[in-house]
């Protein structure tokens, strides 16, 4: 459930009517703004591609477009008072910073050359001394909101500032698929046990490449928590017309029980409620690690809450976590309903999930993790069920942008 991350500033009238008047051009040109952004960020700064930023999504395109999007979208919250506010996306942005380490001055950065960017797009006789400072006005605005945000978070995780990365080793690799492990993880020897977290929270796992880029990609908890000890599910990602996943390739190839592994420290806006109303987890493929976690949460304490857990996957021989989510479900008193498209197990549903016929109980909370298709058709299928918008909390594995506010 994501954190509330409040705004406590406001754009000046003159900004506010300059904004007004500029926003519908920044807006239609984002996507010719953005590839130059980070074309320019990153010939200035390389360490960033290598280091900090996932090749393969920046690659595709998609990362880049929601990143600047979203500066867009918070400057229609600033000039627009009947316009929803954007705690969903501004905590999601800042526990994603947290888990990647960054800090303060990563901020001028971004800035120096998004604002280069703007003016080589749409030139400087657009992007007169006014505008520029009114942009800027709502760029500073936004990044002091996440500083803020971020500064907590590392205090709370007891660290200064972006030192959120350690060692751990692998007690235990287990194969669950032709292409998904499942890992646990362990303090080193000497080392304190590792932190606990909240169910739904996720780690930063940093792999170096074979060119000595030290690439980053996020992964679930997906163990109850609580004894010392994390696990991870690691599906290998294929591109399918765009680059495969660096970070998965490497860790389904070559990691192993005994090996060492840096991590972030948990973090993570999906986070299950400490309520005693139900919950519904609802997921796709490899979106069933969170879910994961938190049924098994719910399994130290079952019959506390109602739970029901819907899962669809691809093929029924071949699909990772399905019988962990099963038995964790159990444990929990809850009940499970699975689709697969390909095959079928015990109570299985054939073809892609429909809620039409599920009966859902009253007053649940909801979480949601899988592709944007499956969360778009999920978030409907909910609506048509007349579920409150403010009931559905949402994780994806991809670059997000269709999550921004229209």
């Amino acid at each position: 459930m994501a954190q509330h991350v409040p705004v406590d500033e406001q754009l000046s009238a003159a900004h506010t009517q300059t904004i007004k008047a500029t926003l519908p051009l920044v807006g239609s040109k984002i996507d010719e703004i953005t590839p130059i952004f980070y074309q320019r960020m990153f010939d200035a700064h390389p360490e960033l591609l290598r280091d900090t930023f996932n090749r393969a999504n920046q690659k595709q395109g998609a990362q880049q477009k929601a990143l600047a999007a979203s500066v867009a979208h918070f400057a229609m919250m600033l000039v627009d008072p009947a316009r929803p506010n954007l705690d969903d996306l501004l905590s999601r942005i800042g526990h994603k910073h947290v888990s990647l380490g960054i800090t303060e001055d990563q901020y001028q950065i971004v800035h120096d050359n998004l604002f280069a960017a703007i003016v080589e797009v749409l030139g400087a006789d657009v992007v007169t001394a006014d505008v520029a400072e009114a942009w800027d006005e709502v760029y500073w605005i936004m990044a002091r909101t996440l500083v803020r945000f971020e500064k907590k978070r590392y205090a709370e995780l007891g660290v200064p500032d972006g030192k959120v990365f350690h060692t751990v080793t692998v007690a235990r690799r287990t194969d669950l698929s032709s292409d998904t492990a499942s890992f646990e993880l362990v303090a080193r020897d000497g080392d304190r046990s590792l932190n606990g977290f909240a169910p739904g929270q996720y780690i930063s796992v940093r792999r170096t490449l074979a060119d000595g880029a030290g690439q980053l990609r996020q992964y679930s908890l997906c163990n109850a928590g609580g004894d010392g000890t994390w696990q991870i599910t690691v599906k290998k990602t294929l591109g399918q017309g765009s680059p495969d996943g660096e970070v998965s390739g490497s860790i389904i190839a070559g990691l192993h029980a005994g090996d060492e592994l840096e991590v972030s420290l948990p973090t993570g806006d999906l986070v299950l409620d400490e309520g005693t109303n139900p919950v519904v987890l609802i997921s796709a493929g490899i979106g069933a690690t969170p879910m994961l976690g938190m049924a098994r949460h719910l399994a130290t304490r079952p019959g506390k809450r109602e739970l029901v857990v819907l899962h669809a996957d691809h093929d029924a021989d071949d699909a990772a976590l399905v019988e962990e989510l099963s038995q964790a479900t159990e444990q929990a008193g809850g009940t499970f309903h699975p689709w697969f498209t390909h095959g079928s197990t015990l109570g299985s549903t054939s073809g892609r999930m429909n809620l039409e016929r599920v009966e859902l109980p009253e007053g649940a909370s909801y979480y949601l993790c899988g592709s944007n298709g499956f969360l778009q058709a999920m978030r409907s299928q909910l609506a048509e069920r007349e579920v409150p918008a403010e009931s559905i909390h949402f994780e994806l594995f991809s670059p997000n942008d269709w999550l921004l506010p229209a």
